[in-house]
């Protein structure tokens, strides 16, 4: 991977107070892994500050990496459960040592050094990606929204550090906002992924929810598009709604990237009417926007983020 002499001066007025401990290699990295795993996180993050770009790629890998220990492959580890102890281990090292051998690890903490990011947001993290190896079943919204905590809202306040937030806001007043645009953007990819995470024996439909609207693992083990399935999935939709709600004020509180983070809000947002017009087929759809309509909405995103 070719780094250009520009970039690289970039890099380095990016990343001045912790000079050596990472290069523009390791954000190069990170920057790869973002790409080829997150279409709409890929698409909404070109709208970020150029200058801000690196560091929420690097947040991204970080937990990429996790994921991917737990779900895709735990490589030359005995299981998956080690691998993800090796990550959490790693981490923890990097804080303490100040450094570390693995690239994205490199470059997250040199980006958590450069926006203060204290270390313990990501501990719920490293719990949900444990919990993912036990637990594939929610009885309530409630417990869902404690895996949420770890697998989501992570990112959404690591992320306020590294916007920043506008006077007199505080960064605290402002995580609110962010934790439920982080439920938000999970919740939209679970009802997206209700089929493709059967397969790996997962529902994070909560139970009570499914006994409710008198659907059932019968009822997605055979695929079927049924009205109770369709009103499930309209509650579903009702609820991730009104947390996009409600990110929405915090939004114009940040001192930057709003327009990437308003086009983030909406392109996931856009997943609830992309099922709804694959008429509620989550297990052979995949209900991917449209990149001519991911287009429209950064546009709108623009004009709207110009005016908060």
């Amino acid at each position: 991977m070719e780094i250009d002499q520009s970039e690289q001066a970039n890099f380095k007025a990016q990343t001045r107070t912790a000079p050596g401990l990472a290069s523009a290699m390791d954000y190069q990295v990170c920057r790869e892994i973002m790409r080829s795993a997150s279409k709409n996180y890929s698409f909404a993050s070109v709208f970020f500050p150029k200058a801000l770009l690196p560091h929420v790629e690097a947040l991204y890998a970080l937990m990429r990496v996790g994921d991917d220990r737990v779900d895709v492959s735990h490589g030359d580890f005995s299981s998956p459960h080690h691998a993800i102890e090796d990550w959490e281990a790693c981490y923890w090292q990097a804080f303490e040592r100040g450094e570390s051998s693995q690239p994205v690890m490199r470059a997250y903490l040199n980006t958590a050094i450069r926006y203060q990011i204290p270390k313990e947001i990501m501990a719920p993290y490293f719990r949900s990606m444990r919990d993912d190896l036990t637990v594939n079943r929610f009885p309530t919204f409630a417990d869902l929204l404690y895996y949420i905590e770890g697998s989501a809202m992570p990112v959404g306040r690591a992320m306020t550090h590294i916007l920043g937030v506008r006077p007199p806001f505080k960064i605290q007043e402002v995580i609110h906002y962010a934790d439920s645009l982080s439920v938000a953007m999970q919740l939209s990819n679970f009802w997206r992924d209700i089929g493709a995470d059967w397969k790996r024996q997962r529902i994070y439909l909560p139970q009570e929810d499914m006994d409710r609207f008198n659907f059932s693992e019968e009822d997605l083990a055979a695929s079927r598009i049924t009205n109770e399935l369709i009103n499930l999935l309209e509650f579903q939709f009702l609820r991730t709604n009104q947390f996009y709600s409600d990110a929405l004020h915090g939004i114009g509180r940040l001192a930057s990237g709003r327009w990437a983070v308003l086009c983030g809000l909406k392109v996931y947002q856009a997943i609830l009417g992309t099922i709804r017009h694959n008429q509620y087929d989550v297990f052979n759809h995949c209900a991917e926007p449209r990149h001519t309509l991911k287009l429209r909405l950064a546009l709108s995103s623009w004009w709207q983020a110009s005016r908060l």
